[in-house]
C-alpha cells in the first residue's frame, strides 16, 4: 500500500493554481493572506494523525493544501458574502483548515472586520479570544466565583484573563511550566506549578473551584482531574477538540457532587468575533501581551 506523502512534523512548500473569484460559492470570501496562528487543535494532524473529526466527511484536514491553519487574518479580494467587501481586512476561521496559502477561500460567516490599528498578527488573537468568550457564555456567571484553569498556555491564559475581567473572585492557573511572570498580566491570583494530578491530589475541600476549565487537551487524564477539582454543584468545561472518540470519566464523582460537564464548538462565529473585537478594545493591553513572537512563512519549519 502506498500512502500519500503527508509526513509527520514536516511543512512542505508547494505551488498550486491561484484561487480566483470564480472558485467562490455563495457566502464565501477570497482572502489575500496576511497572518495566521497555529492552534493546538491543529497539531495532531501535524504530528501525523489523520486530522479529521469523528463524523466528518471528505478528505482529512491534513490532506488539504494550506494545512494546518484555521486562524487567519486577510484582506478581502473577492466576495460572495453580502457583509464583506473587497478591501476589507478581516479575521476569523479558514473554514477548510487550509489557511496557510497566499489566497484563502473561507466561509464569510466565520469572518469579521478588525480594528485597523491592530497589526494582522495581533488581530489573529481575536479568533481564539472569540472561542474563549463563547465558551464562557456557556458557563454560570463567573462574578464572585473561584475559577480554576488547568493549562496556562495560550488558551488557558485567555481563559484566566476573561474570567478575571468577568469578576471572578479567585483565578487559579495550573501548569507544570512556571507562569509566574504572566500572572498579573492575565489575572491569575494563584499560580500552581504542578501537573494536574498532583495538584488535585492535594486540594482541600474548601480549595475546590466553582468552575474548572480544562484547557490542555490532547489526552484524556486532565478531564478527570478537572472533575475531581470541582466543588460540589460546580461546573467543568472541556475546551478544545477531542483527540479520542471516548473519554473515561467518573460518573460516580459527577453524581455524588452534582456536577455539570459542558463542552462544544464555537457557534455564531461572526457575532463572537465582533464581541472579541469589542473586548480587545476595552482591554487594549491584552493582544499586545498575548502576541510574543512572529515568524515568516519561510521560517515555519524551524519553529
Amino acid at each position: 500500500m502506498v500512502l500519500p506523502d503527508h509526513r509527520p512534523y514536516l511543512f512542505d512548500r508547494t505551488s498550486i493554481a491561484d484561487k480566483t473569484a470564480d472558485d467562490l460559492s455563495d457566502g464565501q470570501v477570497l482572502l489575500r493572506f496576511l497572518a495566521a496562528g497555529v492552534c493546538g487543535s491543529d497539531l495532531p494532524g501535524f504530528r501525523g494523525a489523520k486530522g479529521q473529526l469523528p463524523g466528518d466527511d471528505g478528505p482529512s484536514a491534513a490532506e488539504k493544501d494550506g494545512f494546518p491553519i484555521h486562524e487567519v487574518a486577510g484582506e478581502v479580494i473577492a466576495s460572495r458574502h453580502r457583509q464583506h467587501r473587497v478591501g476589507d481586512r478581516v479575521v476569523g476561521w479558514a473554514s477548510g483548515f487550509d489557511g496557510l496559502m497566499e489566497r484563502v477561500i473561507s466561509d464569510g460567516n466565520g469572518l469579521a472586520p478588525y480594528d485597523p490599528r491592530l497589526t494582522p498578527a495581533q488581530a489573529v488573537g481575536l479568533q481564539p479570544l472569540a472561542c474563549v468568550l463563547y465558551a464562557c457564555e456557556q458557563l454560570p456567571d463567573l462574578a464572585g466565583r473561584h475559577v480554576a484553569i488547568i493549562g496556562q498556555g495560550s488558551i488557558g491564559l485567555l481563559f484566566s484573563y476573561v474570567a478575571k475581567a468577568a469578576g471572578a473572585r479567585h483565578v487559579t492557573g495550573v501548569d507544570p511550566v512556571d507562569r509566574r511572570s504572566l500572572a498579573t498580566i492575565f489575572g491569575v491570583d494563584e499560580v500552581v506549578r504542578a501537573s494536574s494530578d498532583r495538584w488535585v491530589s492535594q486540594l482541600a475541600p474548601d480549595e475546590r473551584a466553582d468552575v474548572v476549565i480544562e484547557a490542555v487537551g490532547h489526552q484524556v487524564a486532565t478531564l478527570g482531574h478537572a472533575i475531581e477539582a470541582a466543588a460540589p454543584g460546580g461546573t467543568v468545561f472541556y475546551f478544545g477538540v477531542a483527540d479520542d472518540e471516548a473519554y473515561p470519566i467518573s460518573m460516580r464523582h459527577m453524581l455524588r457532587n452534582n456536577l455539570t460537564l459542558k463542552s462544544g464548538v464555537t457557534l455564531d462565529r461572526r457575532r463572537v468575533l465582533d464581541l472579541a473585537g469589542k473586548f480587545a478594545a476595552e482591554h487594549p493591553e491584552l493582544l499586545g501581551s498575548y502576541l510574543t513572537h512572529t515568524f515568516g512563512a519561510q521560517d515555519v519549519q524551524d519553529v
